[in-house]
Protein backbone atom coordinates (compact mmCIF):
# COMPACT_ATOMS: atom_id res chain seq x y z
CA UNK A 1 0.00 0.00 0.00
CA UNK A 2 1.45 3.66 -0.54
CA UNK A 3 1.74 5.95 1.79
CA UNK A 4 -1.05 7.21 3.26
CA UNK A 5 1.07 10.57 4.95
CA UNK A 6 -1.21 13.65 4.08
CA UNK A 7 -4.64 11.87 4.05
CA UNK A 8 -7.63 11.85 6.20
CA UNK A 9 -9.05 8.21 7.53
CA UNK A 10 -12.93 8.85 7.75
CA UNK A 11 -14.20 6.59 10.37
CA UNK A 12 -17.22 4.37 9.00
CA UNK A 13 -20.17 4.76 10.76
CA UNK A 14 -19.93 1.11 12.38
CA UNK A 15 -16.74 2.59 14.07
CA UNK A 16 -16.58 -0.22 16.76
CA UNK A 17 -13.96 2.02 18.91
CA UNK A 18 -15.60 4.57 21.03
CA UNK A 19 -12.27 6.43 20.44
CA UNK A 20 -12.72 7.10 16.61
CA UNK A 21 -16.77 7.15 15.83
CA UNK A 22 -17.70 9.86 13.56
CA UNK A 23 -13.97 10.88 13.23
CA UNK A 24 -11.63 12.45 10.81
CA UNK A 25 -7.68 11.40 11.25
CA UNK A 26 -5.19 13.28 9.25
CA UNK A 27 -2.11 11.08 8.69
CA UNK A 28 1.04 12.76 9.73
CA UNK A 29 3.54 9.66 9.14
CA UNK A 30 2.53 6.24 7.57
CA UNK A 31 5.51 3.57 6.57
CA UNK A 32 6.07 -0.25 7.00
CA UNK A 33 6.31 0.30 10.55
CA UNK A 34 3.39 1.74 11.12
CA UNK A 35 1.45 5.00 11.01
CA UNK A 36 0.91 8.01 13.02
CA UNK A 37 -2.11 10.58 12.74
CA UNK A 38 -4.34 13.47 14.78
CA UNK A 39 -8.12 13.34 15.12
CA UNK A 40 -9.39 16.49 13.53
CA UNK A 41 -12.75 16.79 14.76
CA UNK A 42 -13.00 16.24 18.81
CA UNK A 43 -12.25 19.08 20.40
CA UNK A 44 -11.93 18.74 24.60
CA UNK A 45 -13.11 20.81 26.70
CA UNK A 46 -9.91 23.38 27.18
CA UNK A 47 -8.84 26.21 24.96
CA UNK A 48 -5.29 27.34 24.56
CA UNK A 49 -5.17 29.90 26.86
CA UNK A 50 -5.17 26.69 29.68
CA UNK A 51 -1.97 25.03 27.96
CA UNK A 52 -0.29 28.55 27.76
CA UNK A 53 -1.04 28.75 31.36
CA UNK A 54 -0.19 25.21 32.00
CA UNK A 55 3.16 26.51 30.13
CA UNK A 56 3.70 29.20 32.19
CA UNK A 57 2.84 31.62 28.70
CA UNK A 58 1.13 35.27 28.16
CA UNK A 59 -1.36 35.00 25.23
CA UNK A 60 -0.93 38.23 23.36
CA UNK A 61 -4.13 37.71 21.32
CA UNK A 62 -7.52 36.49 23.51
CA UNK A 63 -9.07 35.06 19.92
CA UNK A 64 -6.50 32.88 19.87
CA UNK A 65 -6.23 32.03 23.63
CA UNK A 66 -10.30 31.00 23.57
CA UNK A 67 -9.33 28.46 20.39
CA UNK A 68 -10.29 24.73 21.73
CA UNK A 69 -7.71 22.11 22.07
CA UNK A 70 -8.62 19.15 20.22
CA UNK A 71 -8.39 15.32 21.02
CA UNK A 72 -5.80 14.00 18.77
CA UNK A 73 -5.95 10.38 19.94
CA UNK A 74 -6.12 8.06 22.61
CA UNK A 75 -2.30 7.61 22.80
CA UNK A 76 0.03 9.97 25.16
CA UNK A 77 -2.40 12.53 25.79
CA UNK A 78 -0.05 14.33 27.47
CA UNK A 79 1.83 15.08 24.38
CA UNK A 80 0.71 18.08 22.19
CA UNK A 81 1.16 18.52 18.58
CA UNK A 82 0.39 21.22 16.50
CA UNK A 83 -0.62 21.42 12.70
CA UNK A 84 -0.31 24.27 10.41
CA UNK A 85 1.29 25.92 7.08
CA UNK A 86 4.96 25.12 6.35
CA UNK A 87 7.13 27.66 7.45
CA UNK A 88 8.92 29.16 10.54
CA UNK A 89 12.50 27.93 12.45
CA UNK A 90 10.44 25.13 15.17
CA UNK A 91 12.86 23.00 16.95
CA UNK A 92 10.57 19.83 16.00
CA UNK A 93 8.64 19.72 12.91
CA UNK A 94 7.55 17.55 10.33
CA UNK A 95 7.08 18.86 6.86
CA UNK A 96 3.78 15.96 5.63
CA UNK A 97 2.92 18.11 2.47
CA UNK A 98 3.10 21.21 0.74
CA UNK A 99 0.33 23.09 2.96
CA UNK A 100 0.37 21.45 6.27
CA UNK A 101 3.46 20.48 8.66
CA UNK A 102 3.27 19.08 12.30
CA UNK A 103 5.72 20.84 15.06
CA UNK A 104 5.69 18.94 18.64
CA UNK A 105 8.21 21.29 20.11
CA UNK A 106 7.14 24.14 23.06
CA UNK A 107 8.84 27.16 20.77
CA UNK A 108 5.90 27.20 18.77
CA UNK A 109 3.34 27.53 20.92
CA UNK A 110 6.18 29.98 22.69
CA UNK A 111 5.78 32.18 19.78
CA UNK A 112 1.72 31.55 19.41
CA UNK A 113 1.63 32.98 22.70
CA UNK A 114 3.44 36.22 21.80
CA UNK A 115 1.41 36.68 18.15
CA UNK A 116 4.12 35.25 16.29
CA UNK A 117 3.87 31.81 15.74
CA UNK A 118 1.60 30.01 12.86
CA UNK A 119 -1.87 30.81 11.36
CA UNK A 120 -3.89 28.96 11.42
CA UNK A 121 -3.54 26.53 13.49
CA UNK A 122 -4.70 23.31 15.10
CA UNK A 123 -3.19 22.14 18.36
CA UNK A 124 -4.10 18.56 19.99
CA UNK A 125 -2.92 16.81 22.75
CA UNK A 126 -2.67 13.13 22.23
CA UNK A 127 -2.47 10.82 19.02
CA UNK A 128 -3.68 8.05 17.39
CA UNK A 129 -1.06 5.31 16.45
CA UNK A 130 -1.14 2.12 14.68
CA UNK A 131 1.92 -0.74 14.56
CA UNK A 132 3.03 -2.08 11.47
CA UNK A 133 -0.01 -3.49 9.17
CA UNK A 134 -2.64 -2.96 11.62
CA UNK A 135 -4.02 0.39 9.96
CA UNK A 136 -3.73 -1.52 6.74
CA UNK A 137 -6.10 -4.14 8.03
CA UNK A 138 -8.36 -2.04 9.57
CA UNK A 139 -9.27 -0.33 6.28
CA UNK A 140 -9.44 -3.72 4.65
CA UNK A 141 -12.31 -4.40 7.08
CA UNK A 142 -14.04 -1.39 6.41
CA UNK A 143 -13.54 0.77 9.57
CA UNK A 144 -12.23 3.69 7.77
CA UNK A 145 -12.32 5.42 4.61
CA UNK A 146 -9.13 7.34 2.76
CA UNK A 147 -9.16 10.39 1.15
CA UNK A 148 -6.12 12.70 -0.28
CA UNK A 149 -6.52 15.69 2.71
CA UNK A 150 -7.77 18.92 2.18
CA UNK A 151 -6.05 21.67 4.05
CA UNK A 152 -9.48 23.77 4.12
CA UNK A 153 -10.89 21.16 6.02
CA UNK A 154 -8.25 21.04 8.69
CA UNK A 155 -7.76 24.70 9.17
CA UNK A 156 -11.15 26.62 7.94
CA UNK A 157 -13.95 24.05 8.51
CA UNK A 158 -16.37 23.95 11.83
CA UNK A 159 -15.05 20.63 14.21
CA UNK A 160 -18.46 19.33 13.75
CA UNK A 161 -18.89 19.58 10.12
CA UNK A 162 -15.51 17.55 9.37
CA UNK A 163 -16.73 14.30 8.84
CA UNK A 164 -19.59 14.74 6.39
CA UNK A 165 -17.87 17.12 4.31
CA UNK A 166 -13.86 14.73 4.32
CA UNK A 167 -16.46 11.86 3.16
CA UNK A 168 -17.67 14.08 0.82
CA UNK A 169 -14.01 14.77 -0.80
CA UNK A 170 -14.98 10.65 -2.06
CA UNK A 171 -18.70 11.58 -2.88
CA UNK A 172 -19.94 9.84 0.14
CA UNK A 173 -23.18 10.72 2.53
CA UNK A 174 -22.41 8.61 5.23
CA UNK A 175 -25.56 9.27 6.44
CA UNK A 176 -26.76 6.33 3.26
CA UNK A 177 -24.10 3.96 4.38
CA UNK A 178 -25.24 1.11 6.42
CA UNK A 179 -23.08 0.72 10.15
CA UNK A 180 -22.43 -2.93 9.53
CA UNK A 181 -19.72 -3.37 7.87
CA UNK A 182 -19.26 -6.27 4.70
CA UNK A 183 -17.76 -7.06 1.65
CA UNK A 184 -19.87 -7.70 -1.64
Amino acid sequence: MDSLANHFLIAMPGMGDPNFEETVTFVCEHSDDGALGLVINRPLDMTLAEVFLQLGLESADDSLAAQPVLRGGPVASDRGFVLHPPGGEWDSSVQVSPHVQVTTSQDVLAAMARGDGPRPALIALGYAGWGAGQLEEEIAANSWLSVAADPQIIFSLPFEDRWQRAAGLLGVDLSQLSAYPGHA
